[in-house]
């Protein structure tokens, strides 16, 4: 790996805020801050950084670009973004400042609270930054409302209470961030519709053209990619409108091509297996049986 694609790792929040030009953070361990106060020092402009904290970044618009892997974003509609620790970013050369709010949340502040716990459960962390929450006026002042709540409690002075009620207050943002990413699903019924059209011709031509043959199974990498989403908001997003994950889609295509393909060939069983990816028979016999409570035998038996 080259010098230029290792990021710098920041462990603490003071670290990273003296890199911003902010002052020290209020709590180690969580901080709301002002975009329009971040001047990054020049030593990392174009550099891939990587924090080992939460961001949650209520953006209003602008015209800095930043990097989220080999992309970059422009935030003009701005929105509400979430990034997990780990996860590389890169920052561009600033043409005008962002103006909103950010809150980093270091996760030892959570480690003994529920919402340690329950954070990996908010796939929005995973996004992508073009899959940003975008805010109705009233889910803004809500938004925004918690995010001062959260000031306000960092500059009370710091006792045996802080812990648990910012915590709780973060935890109180994330859970109206679920219910808003489910309005906002919800929301875009006519592009779903479209969606679940593309995602039905891209496995019909995935498991009826031999690519699964020569390629195997489709995974949810793969059709997520293909339709230009991120993985885990494909996932909740036709799960909120579907019920259901984009693998039991898969799964549900690949057993209505099974369907067909033993009903109407003289292809064996393992022959169907290998035309839809399998590299063993019994995987897809287990699986058929688990979707139709028929073994693939006793299903071909049926039509005799």
């Amino acid at each position: 790996m080259k010098a230029e694609d290792i990021p710098y790792i920041y462990n603490s929040i003071s670290e990273f805020q003296r890199d911003m030009g902010l002052p020290k953070p209020l709590h180690p361990l969580i901080s709301v801050v002002r975009l329009e106060d971040i001047r990054f020092s020049a030593k990392r402009i174009e550099t891939k950084i990587a924090l080992n904290f939460y961001k949650i970044s209520f953006i209003e618009g602008g015209n800095r670009k930043i990097r989220y892997g080999q992309t970059y974003f422009d935030f003009d509609e701005g929105g509400l973004f979430f990034i997990s620790p780990g996860q590389v970013i890169s920052v561009g050369s600033p043409t005008e400042n962002l103006c909103g709010l950010t809150i980093y949340l270091h996760p030892d502040l959570i480690r003994n609270h529920n919402l340690g716990k329950k954070i990996k459960d908010y796939g929005f962390f995973s996004y992508s930054m073009v899959e940003a929450l975008h805010l109705s006026e009233k889910e803004k002042n809500i938004i925004l409302g918690l995010f001062h709540q959260i000031q306000m409690e960092l500059d009370s002075a710091i006792d045996t209470f802080s812990q648990e009620l910012l915590a709780s207050y973060v935890e109180l943002l994330l859970d109206y961030s679920n219910r808003f990413y489910t309005r906002q699903f919800i929301t875009r019924k006519t592009a779903h519709n479209d969606l679940l059209d593309k995602l039905d011709t891209l496995l019909s031509d995935y498991f009826r053209s031999g690519k699964a043959l020569h390629n195997g199974l489709p995974t949810v990498q793969f059709v997520s990619e293909q339709l230009n989403f991120s993985s885990d908001y494909l996932s909740d997003m036709l799960r909120t409108y579907t019920g259901q994950s984009t693998q039991q889609h898969i799964h549900n295509k690949l057993i209505e091509v099974a369907k067909e393909l033993i009903s109407t060939s003289n292809l064996t069983i393992s022959e169907v297996a290998y035309q839809l990816g399998f590299e063993h028979p019994q995987s897809f016999t287990k699986l058929f049986k688990q979707k139709t409570d028929l073994s693939p035998m006793v299903f071909r038996h049926s039509f005799n």
